[in-house]
């Protein structure tokens, strides 16, 4: 946790003193003393802000808070954003890559502050759809860095040269010497998915998009970054180097994406190796930690957290701040704050990164973000997977969006592009299918399912390979046999799937039934060595009910790209879905 490393200093209160005529703040009754009845209002903050709103909010209650005659109670906690994010994605159905299950005690509160609004435009485009919580405005700033230990910042021109994010790039995926590069998992952490952000776009600034190069610069990053990446801040702090020794510093980590913060927060521990802040440009995405009044509390408390936004407004509020290390939303910052050496001036903006109070989500792409947080989740995953494409005689059919190229040709480069994502610890092999393609037999096997560190060669000419058929969708016959195929050597470890691709629905009249396929499904299927089955519907042709039967009866899930040029996007979002391995 990140309060394992706050200074012992301790805030100095302040008392909210002025309400500007004719807005709605409730100072009203501030200290009114005679509120009766109590409302309690439950408040999730993120680690190194909590103590600063618990100690507002105390002063607060203390001073009599009350809404409309009624006492309010404030309770804040200190709570790891992943963890609320997960009960949230419980509560409203939606789905974060990289972001496990809730666990079954957890409660979502009426206010939350987390460290960035990156955490609620991902749950609202993770399938939360009535998911829209109150405010969002930011009541604190951090900006994102990249933290280097001071003697490796300092071969590198710091504290005077202006570093970009294309240096960096170049640094830990070249040389014969790479910087030994880290990140706290970007789809559990906030500053860890702002350093992911600015990274994979400056790999993209290498070429054209989409370009070989610039897929291959990206494809870099991420495995570097894979290679010393950490579930918990506190693992990733504990690699840079702890001694002066010069060999100990050129084998300890070398640079990490965090916040201001908590470079701040681990020099205040005097550790033997300071570290340095380094301000990059262009600014990445800045953590904003956003207000935000979660739906479906009662009007009462509603009320009440309006008027706790107002305290947590005040000029009070920043030297609170301060004290933890972090700015006012607007980049300044309070009394006795320690900015780290190099840290550019509030007033250029370059500390900010976003517009004032209106939290980062202001200038956010979410297609960005998901894009990030899926490629990071299929690059770093390990699975074995059988991968089973079409070829019936639909697949023929030219993709408007695509230049003319066929269905056939598009799922191939989709697949050919993801199957550059995977590292030499997958397993995949190659399945096609259509009906009757070996005699009566309606599906093909091209490569069997191999570690890449040696099959993938043989997967690149098979995908190459791929023509469609005149004939029909096998479908049921296809997916049944290819279940068993992956249930047959089951792997301990890792995600053991089927991937399969089709743009049609089972028109074969020598199969079985969709009836003995469930049927089958559910007799074969085993809790202790689960197959998880991935549908993605190509076209408008298919049956989206049918598809999604199919994968829940096999515990898995159906996408539907009815623009073929989205596979690629949908098959990342499918790998990145996928459930923790059992062990």
């Amino acid at each position: 946790m990140r309060s394992s490393l706050r200074g012992a200093g301790a805030a100095v209160a302040a008392t909210v003193l002025v309400v500007v005529v004719g807005s709605w703040f409730g100072y009203q009754q501030l200290a009114g003393p005679s509120c009766s009845g109590r409302i309690q209002l439950s408040v999730a903050a993120a680690p190194e802000i909590e103590p600063a709103v618990k100690a507002a909010a105390d002063q607060w209650v203390a001073d009599g808070a009350a809404v409309g005659g009624t006492c309010i109670g404030v309770n804040v906690s200190s709570s790891e954003p992943v963890d609320v994010a997960a009960a949230v994605a419980s509560k409203h159905g939606a789905t974060l890559a990289g972001v496990g299950q809730a666990s079954g005690t957890a409660v979502t509160p009426d206010v939350w502050v987390p460290d960035s609004s990156t955490w609620l435009l991902r749950l609202k485009n993770g399938g939360a759809t009535a998911f829209a919580p109150a405010n969002g405005a930011s009541i604190a700033r951090s900006p994102v860095v990249v933290a280097m230990p001071e003697p490796v910042a300092t071969r590198a021109g710091w504290p005077e040269k202006k570093f970009k994010w294309t240096d960096l790039l170049a640094q830990v995926t070249t040389g014969k010497s790479p910087l030994h590069a880290g990140i706290v998992e970007p789809t559990q952490d906030a500053a860890g998915l702002s350093g992911l952000l600015s990274l994979t776009a400056a790999a993209s600034s290498t070429g054209s998009p989409g370009s070989p190069d610039a897929q291959e610069a990206m494809v870099g990053a991420l495995r570097a970054l894979a290679t010393n990446r950490s579930s918990i801040r506190q693992d990733l702090l504990a690699r840079f180097p702890r001694s002066s020794d010069p060999t100990a510093i050129a084998n300890g980590l070398g640079a990490a994406a965090l916040s201001e913060e908590d470079v701040i927060a681990y020099n205040q521990t005097k550790p033997p190796i300071p570290l340095a802040a380094l301000y990059l440009d262009p600014p990445p995405m800045p953590l904003d930690y956003p207000f935000a009044v979660l739906p479906g509390i009662e009007p009462a408390k509603g009320s009440a957290a309006k008027v706790l936004f107002e305290v947590l407004t005040t000029p009070g509020f920043r030297n609170r701040l301060a004290a933890q290390a972090l700015r006012s939303p607007d980049g300044n910052w309070g009394a006795g704050f320690k900015a780290p050496q190099g840290a550019p001036s509030p007033a250029g903006g370059g500390a900010t990164g976003a517009p004032t109070g209106q939290g980062a989500a202001a200038g956010l792409d979410p297609v960005a973000i998901a894009k990030a947080t899926t490629t990071w989740a299929a690059a770093t995953q390990s699975g074995r997977m059988l991968a089973v494409v079409d070829v019936s005689g639909s697949m023929k059919k030219p993709v408007a969006t695509a230049n003319g190229a066929t269905r056939e040709q598009v799922t191939v480069a989709a697949a050919s592009q993801g199957l550059n994502l995977f590292d030499d610890s997958w397993a995949i092999g190659l399945w096609t299918f259509s009906t009757e393609l070996v005699g009566s037999q309606d599906w093909r096997p091209v490569v069997p399912i191999k570690p890449l560190s040696s099959n993938r060669g043989a997967l690149a000419r098979g995908l190459a390979g791929i023509k469609p058929s005149s004939g029909d969708t096998g479908l049921y016959d296809t997916m049944l046999a290819a279940y068993k195929e992956v249930q047959k050597e089951w792997e301990p470890g890792k995600v053991n799937s089927v991937v399969l691709f089709t743009d049609g629905q089972n028109d074969d009249k020598n199969g079985i039934s969709r009836a003995d396929l469930l049927q089958q499904l559910k007799k074969i299927k085993d809790p202790e060595q689960p197959v998880r089955v991935i549908i993605i519907g190509i076209g408008t042709e298919v049956s989206r009910s049918e598809l999604e039967t199919i994968a829940k009866e096999a515990d898995g899930v159906a996408f539907v790209a009815t623009d073929p040029t989205k596979i690629g996007e949908i098959f990342l979002q499918a790998i990145a879905a996928r459930p923790p391995a059992p062990r």
